[in-house]
């Protein structure tokens, strides 16, 4: 596998040795690894947030940088909450979420089918639907959602093709391309999350350090508050942003976001 340019050949053995069930079956994972398959399609999970996610072919796999968007929506959710995960994928954010806080009212949503039924298995007591951002979540939720979150593609789509080749050409485009500059479908995001949120919800997308200026000037067009947090820890950066109504302060329980 060294020969092959895995950086973690060693790690990355054991893995494959502890998911085969017989030489012969070792043997296809590491064809299928060496082929290019991501590491966590081949053994079928990955590690996010202390937990074990199901991942599958066609389906974007969790970045450990989006364990932030995890740490900002548990800080502002209780078990009675409202919460949404947008470009859900496997839904890993969702189920890492309501393991932390027991939040009851969790919906993940993703465009993609395959990605949905990845999504059912990871989180089955979420409310998981298929669709393009918003348009299927049930209108009962309008103004009621105290959490929003997205792990939208944001790779400019010109610089896909420099990317590692196991996300290139194994991860769906659709996860992945952002468009000219990475952030249409944040803006998309943006622009309808306030007529879902509460007053005092929270907004959150993961973004890039250099993107994040950007996506906080839609957050405000949009009339958001919103700052750029960042954790090192994990490489993680997310613009977040409150729906203030008038006259309406934050709830009890949901603080201030800090940088």
């Amino acid at each position: 596998m060294q020969r092959a340019g895995c950086v973690f050949a060693d790690d990355e053995a054991r893995l494959l040795t502890d998911a085969a069930d017989s030489p012969g079956a070792l043997r296809t994972l590491l064809d299928r690894r060496i082929g290019g398959e991501p590491l966590e399609h081949v053994v079928g999970w990955v590690a996010f947030d202390g937990l074990r996610i199901g991942v599958r072919p066609g389906v974007f796999v969790p970045r450990r940088r989006t364990e932030l968007l995890v740490t900002i929506a548990s800080a502002r959710l209780t078990p009675d909450s409202v919460f949404i995960e947008m470009c859900c994928g496997s839904a890993a954010v969702t189920r890492a979420v309501t393991e932390r806080t027991g939040v009851r009212s969790a919906t993940a949503c993703d465009i993609d089918p395959v990605a949905v039924a990845c999504a059912a298995d990871n989180a089955p007591d979420a409310h998981i639907v298929c669709g393009d951002l918003f348009d299927p979540l049930p209108g009962d939720l309008t103004g009621r959602v105290d959490v929003i979150v997205a792990n939208a593609p944001y790779v400019p789509g010109n610089a896909i093709a420099f990317m590692p080749r196991d996300a290139r050409d194994h991860e769906p485009r659709h996860a992945l391309d952002g468009g000219d500059d990475g952030l249409a479908i944040a803006r998309r995001i943006v622009a309808d999350a306030p007529r879902w949120l509460t007053d005092g919800g929270t907004l959150a997308i993961e973004t890039s350090r250099t993107q994040a200026p950007h996506l906080e000037a839609a957050f405000a067009r949009a009339g958001l508050t919103a700052t750029t947090v960042t954790d090192d820890a994990v490489d993680g950066c997310a613009v977040v942003g409150v729906r203030r109504g008038v006259g309406s302060p934050l709830r009890a329980g949901r603080p201030d976001v800090r940088p």
